[in-house]
């Protein structure tokens, strides 16, 4: 039973896939050469590829600076810093977008679109490096300055390279986040596959324009993903022992203290500041502009009630995958893990694009509600829920089931009042990290949402798509509000360790 409800639920998942590459197959290789070799589709790669590797060079430079000085340097207020350089997480691409188009309407250029989205993306990387950097062996560094080298020699020869798979693994981060990136993009007028893909679908509705650039996403997604898997290599970075616990001596920062604290400063008040002044400038502009409070409160009810679903639905979903993958270990349940973490790797418009067109030819009666709805936020959001499922998992013995079997307790029985129990805070973490990604969801639920239904993040593009700034500040930050937990449970969680 586990294991067929597992695989329903890679089906689910792979489902955006199978779609996409049966309507390759249905178009014919003449159909794809006509619409993917043309001149549209080499504009749009070009512009998707230097953005890319623009900002994760720039994220990756940005977060490992920002960790070292964190970290491993004498730099004051640590602990102080490390929550700052987190908190952009709570404000969402596409509203970082607007508070900076807002402010400076001629930021629509490759310049303008690299600041905002590296200001948004650059916690993904210090996040990973900088527990990375809390991992390390400070003998390694110490042996390496008995020797002569310099810190910056130490920094390249020692720590650096014990630091790849940290730095890839949020470098991967930031790309797919950012090939998926919509509201941001869009609002800043920079055309990507992305924004090329939503204005195909309404300019077509689910013609095979927007298929096959979705397809051409799609395999850039792959390709990422083999890329990262590639350069990350099976190098191991563990010691061997466990050896004697030995605290970090932080670099004495000495005369670059000064420049060290104004270079912190300035990215977090560019990434941080700077949105949320912009939120207070136009909420002010709003409330004397008599905003309209019941339409508000009823927006918001209605994505707490969806998001409660998705996170109700999506956890659900990921304990028959989550339990499997430890109490039958094997290729099968590996195989049906992983294919869930490939199908949430998928643009969110892609997902929203393949279940529109599947709902119309399969199942009319379910398209534009709410399950189809539920289905796209269980797709993109089913690892989140699926990783700490698995890590509740891996902490409850299973002696306990095995001892209720044999006293004669059935399955049901056992899953009622043994196995959820074991895994309830799992499941809870799982909920709200899902929770907390709905209410800031935006692509799919603007292709998907029932007509007439308006969430935070819908609303909040209606009114910034019209220009109106002050209308649309409530719904943003009633958003960032919203984000703001994860945000401090992720501070909370990594900082330990720091002492000052």
């Amino acid at each position: 039973m586990t294991l067929a409800l597992a695989v329903a639920v890679a089906a689910l998942a792979l489902l955006p896939l199978g779609y996409i590459a049966w309507y390759t197959v249905d178009l014919g290789w003449a159909g794809v050469q006509d619409l993917v070799f043309r001149p549209r589709v080499g504009e749009l790669l070009w512009n998707t590829a230097r953005l890319v590797v623009g900002t994760v060079l720039c994220c990756a430079v940005l977060g490992v600076g920002a960790a070292w000085l964190v970290e491993r340097s004498s730099v004051p207020a640590r602990r102080l810093w490390h929550v700052l350089l987190v908190a952009p997480l709570a404000v969402p691409a596409f509203v970082n977008s607007y508070a900076w188009i807002s402010l400076l309407p001629d930021l629509d250029t490759y310049a303008g679109a690299l600041l905002v989205v590296t200001l948004s993306y650059f916690p993904f990387v210090y996040l990973p490096v900088a527990a990375a950097f809390r991992g390390l062996d400070p003998a390694l560094e110490e042996t390496a300055r008995g020797l002569g080298l310099s810190t910056g020699a130490v920094f390249l020869r020692v720590q650096l390279p014990q630091l790849r798979v940290a730095l890839l693994g949020g470098s991967l981060l930031v790309a797919l986040h950012l090939l998926a990136e919509f509201g941001a993009l869009q609002m800043l007028r920079y055309p990507t596959f992305t924004t090329a893909i939503y204005d195909q679908y309404r300019a077509t509705f689910n013609g095979p324009g927007a298929t096959m650039l979705a397809g051409v996403l799609v395999l850039l997604c792959l390709l990422l993903l083999l890329a990262e898997i590639r350069l990350r290599g099976r190098r191991g970075y563990a010691r061997t022992g466990r050896g004697a616990a030995r605290p970090v001596v932080p670099v004495a920062l000495r005369g670059l203290t000064a420049p060290a604290l104004l270079g912190l400063a300035a990215l977090v008040g560019l990434a941080l500041a700077v949105p949320l002044a912009s939120l207070g400038y136009w909420m002010a502009r709003g409330a004397s502009a008599a905003l309209d409070w019941d339409a508000l409160a009823t927006t918001t009810g209605t994505t707490l009630a969806l998001a409660a679903a998705a996170a109700a639905v999506t956890t659900a979903m990921a304990l028959p995958t989550g339990w499997l993958a430890v109490r039958a270990r094997g290729r099968i349940a590996t195989l049906l893990e992983r294919s869930t973490y490939l199908g949430s790797s998928v643009p969110g418009i892609v997902v929203a694009l393949a279940l529109v067109t599947l709902s119309i030819r399969v199942t009319p009666w379910l398209y534009q509600t709410v399950p189809v709805l539920l289905a796209a936020y269980a797709i993109l959001f089913l690892p989140r829920a699926i990783v700490p499922v698995r890590g509740a998992a891996e902490q409850s013995p299973p002696l306990y089931d095995d001892v209720a079997a044999s006293l004669g307790s059935s399955a049901p029985d056992r899953l009622r009042r043994i196995t959820l129990p074991l895994l309830a805070p799992g499941i809870g973490a799982g909920a709200a990290l899902v929770f907390l990604a709905v209410v800031t969801e935006l692509t799919a639920t603007l292709l998907l949402a029932p007509t007439g239904t308006r969430t935070l993040a819908t609303a909040f593009w209606s009114a910034s798509s019209a220009l109106e700034y002050g209308a649309a500040a409530p719904y943003a930050v009633i958003m960032v509000l919203l984000s703001a937990p994860a945000t401090v449970l992720l501070s909370r969680d990594a900082r330990r360790g720091l002492t000052t």
